[in-house]
């Protein structure tokens, strides 16, 4: 079908871990050649990459697209309806409850409503139990506590298509494709500050599940939480690390957090692998991606751009990586129909005109003084 563009609406003791132990990230449609062994930078990524957000998109609860509400996000069901379509890895939010167990779920409060009175609950200061008594439930019969979600100053029932339980990180790994794989961002809330003690009792209650349940499947970890980022690679030398950045589009208090400069510090002093940011902060600041290359990082990106099949294909013209997309369906088939992904020489090739070339679709094409033009062009725009 004929691709349009979308309208953008405003640990247990890791002391067994040798310093050098490696994993050759690897899955059935992700290349070999993931290895961060004994590595500060220079960790490299074999192919562009597409990940789906939360899965198969995060849910947007007054949007009017039905795809914004078709699976409850950060989901098994929504992980494994991913897996339908040629996604690398797929990206969720880790949290840790009361009694130490990581679970998937974004938002930092967690909504209810009981007659008429609406409750709000800290997430990580509830207990397991707790937490999986809201939403849908897995035994027959049982009814769960409605589920909510406050959003753009509005209170909304938590309402989609294809609707699944909440689920732990244990869950995840032993009941997704094993095909896909998992980037995890481990969540923090924006608003609190942080102790070492607290940050290394929540990463090692993370590590644990992973080290136990990960096996041969690929991951690598993000965070918004500088610290906790720093930590995380610290604590462990298997995974990569990536930090999360706004790349400059909102303010923080912590000035780590504020500007891809910023970002690119932080991965060098602290021997992280690469930065996922927002693309807007990338658009805004095209002069900071050869910035990062030369810093041997990998860059990343996600927000709502990225579900514009024109604004991937730039980016990788760029030198970005990959992208964090809601609508894995679309740009999964942008992409295979692009770029031509790495052969037996690990070279990626765009798609020329005329070549293998698939009726009634148009192929971007730019010269270096064009694509020189939109980098220009492109930050000026994203100011409007």
């Amino acid at each position: 079908m004929a691709l349009k563009a979308v309208h953008v609406s405003d640990v247990p003791n890791l002391d067994q871990v040798t310093e050098n132990a490696s994993l050759s990230l690897y899955s059935t449609r992700f290349p070999k050649g993931m290895d961060v062994s004994s590595c500060r930078t220079g960790y490299k990524i074999p192919k562009f990459l597409v990940l789906g957000h939360r899965g198969s998109g995060m849910n947007i609860l007054q949007s009017s697209d039905r795809r914004m509400k078709a699976f409850k996000e950060n989901s098994i069901l929504s992980f494994n309806a991913a897996a339908n379509f040629p996604v690398d890895f797929i990206e969720f939010d880790v949290q840790v409850t009361k009694d130490d167990c990581p679970v998937i779920f974004h938002d930092d409060f967690i909504l209810s409503e009981d007659n008429g009175t609406i409750y709000e609950k800290r997430v990580t200061e509830l207990s397991l139990s707790e937490f999986l008594c809201y939403g849908p439930q897995r035994e027959p019969g049982t009814v769960g506590k409605s589920l909510l979600r406050k959003t753009g100053g509005k209170i909304l029932s938590w309402n989609v298509e294809s609707d699944d339980s909440l689920c732990t990180l244990e869950e995840v790994f032993e009941k997704v494709n094993p095909c896909l794989g998992f980037n995890i961002e481990v969540k923090f809330d924006d608003h609190i500050v942080y102790q070492q003690d607290h940050l290394t009792h929540v990463l090692q209650a993370i590590l644990k599940v992973v080290f136990e349940y990960g096996k041969d499947r690929p991951i690598i970890f993000s965070s918004f939480q500088p610290d906790a980022a720093l930590l995380l690679r610290k604590l462990q030398s298997t995974y990569p690390v990536f930090f999360l950045t706004n790349g400059g589009t909102e303010i923080y208090y912590d000035v780590r957090r504020n500007s891809l400069e910023e970002a690119i510090n932080l991965c060098l002093d602290g021997g992280l692998q690469g930065i996922v940011s927002e693309i807007k902060g990338v658009l805004r600041n095209p002069g900071a991606v050869p910035k990062i290359k030369e810093a041997k990082l990998s860059l990343l990106t996600y927000g709502k751009l990225n579900n514009v099949p024109e604004v991937v294909y730039l980016q990788h013209l760029m030198g970005v990586e990959g992208v964090i997309v809601d609508l894995v369906q679309e740009i999964t088939e942008a992409v295979s129909f692009m770029i031509k992904q790495p052969s037996g020489d690990g070279e990626e090739e765009v798609l020329l005109e005329g070549e293998d070339q698939i009726p009634g679709k148009t192929n971007p094409q730019f010269s270096e003084r064009e694509l020189s033009f939109l980098l220009k062009l492109i930050p000026a725009l994203i100011q409007l």
